[in-house]
């Protein structure tokens, strides 16, 4: 048996067993989901050092030196390139239809848009969809487990953490730092440079984080936020949205939002989550929307609190049609 045939047995085995497990954890209340906050905001603010030091200056270094054109074509080539991640999980979800169409335009892009320089297969009305491996195991039922802040990563989940290893399998990019070594590491550098566009295209949104009252929690809930509108495909249920915000009334009485706020400043007060230097979550910090006419606009993605997470990161493709 040849070593890359026993690798993908095992890799196999590891993801249905850990499927299992997660499914049968128990998850907290939406507002009560953060028990790992202490070690989440030490993260944090390592990750936000080491983007402030490193990463945001590559970021902006790359926005210097290309224009807006040329970041569209940059960006355009990478979405491309990741598209097999995005038709393995559509068929692991058993979505046949959006798999078939996510693989015809990978192939006019590919062929017809030049590598995926350009973008034809948009204007022939086959849209992105990109998904990812938390997209399926959510898709299949498997609870969300806690938040975390992972360094030199930043926000995810129990169950979306495991879209790194897995999605990597099947990125062109990852399978070519796997498959080659280089002197100086130069594996790494195409996921390098993906990973410089996302954090490039992240930049105008630095701002909003910075002047937020509490900016962990506004990255917390953004991203839950985002990560909710991709499970459901950009269109949530608003009991889904109204679980996420904390908002959603009991079986015998409507939701009073002063005792939710009491509940959140008892439950930081008991774990001790006042002590941190930074402020505590607000109720609204980051709030979805509150009404079902506004449940089918998504969420625009939290940047990562590092800006510059592992090669083969299956953070999304930062859009195409961006100009800026």
């Amino acid at each position: 048996m040849s070593r890359t045939h026993r690798f993908r047995i095992a890799h196999s085995i590891v993801v249905a067993a850990l499927t299992g497990v997660l499914a049968a954890c128990a998850v907290a209340p939406p507002r009560h989901d953060d028990p790992l906050q202490h070690f989440n905001r030490d993260m944090f603010a390592f990750n936000r050092f080491a983007d402030k030091v490193a990463i945001r200056p590559a970021a902006k270094a790359y926005v210097k030196v290309t224009g807006p054109k040329g970041r569209v074509l940059i960006s355009n080539f990478f979405s491309n390139l990741r598209t097999p991640v995005t038709v393995i999980n559509e068929v692991l979800q058993g979505r046949p239809g959006p798999a078939l169409q996510s693989t015809g335009r990978f192939l006019i892009n590919t062929s017809v848009g030049f590598l995926g320089f350009f973008d034809p297969a948009s204007d022939m009305q086959l849209p992105a969809h990109p998904t990812d491996f938390g997209v399926t195991l959510a898709h299949w039922g498997v609870p969300e487990g806690p938040y975390m802040v992972l360094p030199l990563v930043g926000p995810t989940t129990l169950r979306d953490v495991w879209r790194l290893p897995v999605d990597s399998y099947f990125d062109p990019m990852g399978w070519f730092a796997r498959e080659h070594d280089l002197k100086w590491h130069a594996q790494y550098l195409p996921s390098t440079a993906y990973l410089v566009t996302l954090r490039a295209s992240a930049l105008p949104i630095d701002p909003m984080i910075d002047s937020s009252y509490d900016p962990y929690a506004f990255v917390r809930d953004a991203y839950r936020q985002h990560r909710l509108y991709q499970i459901y495909y950009g269109n949530p249920p608003l009991s889904a949205i109204e679980e996420l915000q904390g908002t959603s009334p009991d079986e015998n009485q409507d939701a009073d939002i002063d005792q939710l706020l009491q509940q959140q400043q008892q439950y930081e007060k008991t774990h001790g989550i006042n002590d941190n230097n930074a402020a505590p979550a607000p109720a609204g910090s980051a709030p979805p929307p509150a009404s079902a006419s506004s449940a089918t606009t998504p969420m625009p993605a939290a940047p990562s609190s590092a800006a510059m997470p592992p090669p083969a990161s299956s953070i999304d493709p930062p859009s195409a049609s961006s100009s800026d």
